[in-house]
């Protein structure tokens, strides 16, 4: 079935269909994870940007000082965004080199790749790691996004 498009009523029967929803659902989890974690470092370093958010350290120019950036929250959260600007093109264009009818051993070589890579990327953003630990796994990434996007059009294309 190489190079076949999956029908619609196969997906859950077909295995690189499962590997890709297995894969998606991990990188999906973590990047929910991301927001726990803004929010636990919100709390601890009692650093918010909503004015309702600090009633409960006080009320008036007391709460006031609670409204302010901390660089732990800022750190998290552009890791978070980080996910979002990666996560969301792979979670697209996987499911479209999916359906495009790769082997599994090379579709679960993506998505391995891209999974292991982002958790490395966000332990790199946390810890914080030295560069290029964080530069390398964000570039491996998106190498195996752009690998599947290319796959396609190639399928698609017939480039």
């Amino acid at each position: 079935r190489r190079g076949e498009m999956a029908k619609s009523t196969q997906l859950i029967d077909n295995e690189v269909f499962r590997a890709y929803a297995t894969y998606t659902a991990i990188v999906l989890i973590k990047m929910m994870l991301m927001s726990l974690i803004t929010a636990y470092f919100r709390i601890t370093r009692k650093a918010f940007v909503n004015p309702e958010d600090t009633a409960s350290f006080g009320k008036g120019d007391s709460a006031k000082k609670y409204l302010r950036t901390d660089a732990d929250v800022e750190r998290v959260r552009r890791g978070h965004l980080n996910d979002l600007e990666n996560i969301v093109p792979f979670v697209g264009i996987g499911l479209l080199y999916a359906l495009s009818g790769p082997e599994l051993s090379t579709a679960l070589l993506h998505f391995r790749i891209f999974t292991g890579a982002r958790i490395l990327h966000t332990f790199a953003y946390l810890i914080p790691l030295p560069q290029p630990g964080r530069g390398l796994s964000w570039a491996v990434g998106y190498s195996v996004t752009f690998s599947m996007a290319y796959k396609v059009l190639k399928t698609a294309l017939l480039l």
